[in-house]
């Protein structure tokens, strides 16, 4: 972990996975504006950070976010968001581009830009008993971490709206069943399986999975034709690759392919 346990954001690495653990848990890990500009700051060492294959979000303590610090917003509404959002932002966009898949392990609440912030992670494993809640429209506020673009994404149109307008929390079973997460763990269970997931993915082609995060992503904004021609040139991309032609002479020699993420 990071040398300071004072930190906003802890950093940690197993093998090729890198794991970001958010670490404010006196405050449910609430974003403040040091841990936004921390974490930003991570991102952007990961993006240089070649041995990095995969990535785990985490919370500290008894939940993973509760949101934005509304500390920070009650004292100045519009320069403490600014403050928050910009470099939220900043390192989500940054994040989108890489070819790291995100795993998102969360327990115990997840609400505000804390599921904002989770709904930007490519799988999400919860622990059983988790709440989960948008949460803006109940201090008035519309949504910001990119949850206006991922929720409609993996629970409909009709569902995010309802999600969003209403401000209800949902318990970790109704979560599975709309598609805000892949699957619920039991708590004890869950920091195994989350790391298990990141390490296989992190094991997996890199570029080619990096290829598929941003293909499937960007499939809503574009026509069929403007999709085939961005697939044919990530294959072609995914063609000059050494994982492509170790998993092309792996399935000739019938054995597991040995990916290197190159």
């Amino acid at each position: 972990m990071s040398d300071s346990l004072s930190s906003p954001l802890l950093r940690a690495q197993d093998g090729a996975v890198a794991v970001l653990s958010f670490n404010r848990p006196q405050a449910l890990n609430a974003i403040d504006v040091p841990m936004a500009q921390a974490f930003l700051a991570a991102v952007k060492d990961l993006a240089e950070d070649r041995g990095v294959r995969a990535l785990l979000l985490r919370g500290e303590g008894q939940g993973f976010m509760a949101g934005g610090d509304l500390g920070v917003l009650s004292a100045d509404p519009q320069g403490g968001a600014a403050a928050l959002i910009g470099p939220l932002h900043e390192a989500l966009q940054l994040l989108a581009s890489l070819d790291l898949p995100v795993v998102a392990e969360v327990h115990g609440v997840a609400a505000g830009a804390g599921l904002s912030l989770m709904l930007q992670a490519d799988f999400v494993l919860a622990a059983a008993g988790t709440r989960f809640n948008l949460a803006y429209v109940n201090i008035g506020a519309s949504c910001d971490v990119g949850a206006s673009w991922a929720l409609p994404r993996w629970v409909g149109l009709r569902r995010a709206l309802e999600i969003a307008m209403l401000g209800d929390m949902l318990d970790a079973d109704a979560a599975e069943r709309m598609g805000l997460i892949n699957r619920v763990v039991a708590a004890d269970a869950l920091p195994d399986e989350a790391m298990a997931l990141a390490r296989r993915l992190a094991a997996g082609p890199t570029r080619a999975l990096g290829q598929l995060r941003r293909l499937l992503r960007g499939s809503v904004e574009r026509e069929l034709p403007a999709q085939l021609a961005a697939e044919e040139a990530a294959f072609h991309a995914c063609a000059a690759t050494a994982d492509f032609r170790e998993g092309v002479d792996a399935f000739f020699a019938r054995r597991k392919p040995a990916f290197q993420g190159r």
